[in-house]
């Protein structure tokens, strides 16, 4: 079937397909997935979200399936092999930013916060649906700068306004699907 998909989409890899379809702007509740998106957002900064999508499972198979305990755990070693792992991007701060991260993560699951109630607590629990013009997005919006002050101050890394807003977009709280697309109208 022949269906109309966001512009962005690459027609031409499985794998974009099936994320565009089936994760991105579907709202997610689970907290390994929420982690992991925000360490692949991260990851993907300066380079396109189609090189980390193709390296996604080597980043679950390098970053222990993203549990936080372990990850936060990594020692010198550790990061050593990751820096060597040709199956994900290869980059010191990007990698200590997953450990630092997953440090910040557990600091607030102490507190009695999830990533869940944290993230969907931004917008009432309730995703926001954009009204932008097909193929026009922006880069960055007021609540992804509120949102991406908040996680700086809680310790997170590579949260920038930018990847917070690419972040939000992945995992639903806001729905940007292109109006034609036939994902728009059903989220």
């Amino acid at each position: 079937m022949n269906q109309t998909r966001c512009t962005w989409a690459n027609m031409a890899n499985p794998r974009y397909i099936a994320y565009h379809d089936h994760e991105w702007g579907v709202p997610c509740h689970d907290e390994t997935t929420l982690f992991e998106m925000l360490n692949l957002e991260g990851a993907q900064a300066g380079l396109s979200w189609e090189t980390i999508l193709n390296k996604r499972e080597n980043y679950r198979a390098a970053f222990d399936a993203w549990d936080a305990e372990k990850i936060a755990a990594y020692d010198d070693a550790r990061v050593a092999g990751l820096l060597a792992n040709p199956g994900i991007v290869r980059n010191r701060l990007k990698v200590a930013a997953a450990i630092t991260n997953a440090r910040a993560y557990l600091a607030m699951r102490e507190q009695g916060l999830t990533l869940d109630a944290y993230l969907w607590g931004w917008v009432d629990g309730t995703p926001l649906v954009n009204d932008w013009p097909d193929g026009v997005r922006p880069a960055k919006t007021a609540l992804s700068d509120r949102i991406s002050k908040d996680l700086a101050k809680r310790g997170f890394k590579f949260v920038g306004s930018t990847i917070v807003y690419a972040y939000l977009q992945g995992i639903g709280v806001v729905n940007d699907h292109d109006k034609a697309c036939f994902c728009y109208a059903g989220r």
